[in-house]
């Protein structure tokens, strides 16, 4: 079971204020309470290079994957065979993948890094990893698991497709787990997360989805 940690001491801003905007506010700082605080509140951190402090999102428009809408084309249907689905036996290395500064539009950074993996190591972040046939690690995502919410926060392929089976993996464990209330969180959607079944929800609607899914149970795999 996750360690709760110490409560914040930072007052939570309500997503609600940033009105049309995303951004709700700016500093704060990284730690385990302070974090879970914010994905609670429908806030999550992200910084933005030449931004000291850190900023703090609620995207008025919300990327959200339902556990019933993932498109699974024919082709990545094959991908999935290619590779095993694992959970958290490599979280550290996922994130560091995901921050590869050579990636475009990284944004990850060393104190992202570091919060993250602290948040694992207390239950809370788990990743899901496609390896391939020779035990080497394809690819995969990570994200924060809240009882029904699994906020996702990155993702990452060494091999074709296989950041791809690892999201169809996530969704297996959440529809596995009844998916009746459960959220995906991909913060906002593009067009490849569109092309997978990702939507947009209203952030009124997205709280609404939210406040249920917290009711919720983890999943066996993240419990």
């Amino acid at each position: 079971m996750p360690i709760e940690p110490p409560e914040s001491p930072w007052e939570i801003p309500s997503p609600k204020s940033a009105g049309d905007e995303d951004l709700v506010g700016g500093g704060a700082d990284l730690e385990p309470g302070t974090v879970l605080a914010a994905y609670r509140a429908g806030i999550f951190p992200m910084p933005v290079e030449g931004v000291a402090h850190m900023l703090w999102w609620s995207p008025a428009m919300r990327g959200v994957l339902p556990p019933d809408g993932l498109r699974v084309s024919r082709s990545l249907r094959q991908s999935c065979k290619r590779f095993e689905i694992r959970v958290d036996t490599a979280c550290h290395e996922v994130i560091k993948a995901c921050a590869d500064p050579a990636r475009p539009g990284g944004w990850i950074n060393d104190d992202i890094i570091a919060a993250y993996t602290r948040l694992h190591e207390l239950g809370w972040v788990h990743s899901v990893e496609a390896w391939n046939a020779e035990g080497e690690l394809a690819g995969g995502l990570y994200g924060v698991a809240i009882g029904g919410l699994f906020a996702g926060e990155s993702m990452f392929y060494r091999q074709r497709d296989a950041s791809k089976v690892a999201l169809v993996g996530l969704v297996d464990i959440v529809r596995a787990a009844n998916p009746d209330g459960r959220l995906i969180d991909v913060q906002w959607q593009t067009k490849h997360l569109q092309s997978l079944g990702v939507i947009d929800v209203p952030r009124k609607r997205y709280l609404q989805l939210l406040d249920s899914a917290l009711q919720l149970p983890l999943p066996e795999p993240f419990a």
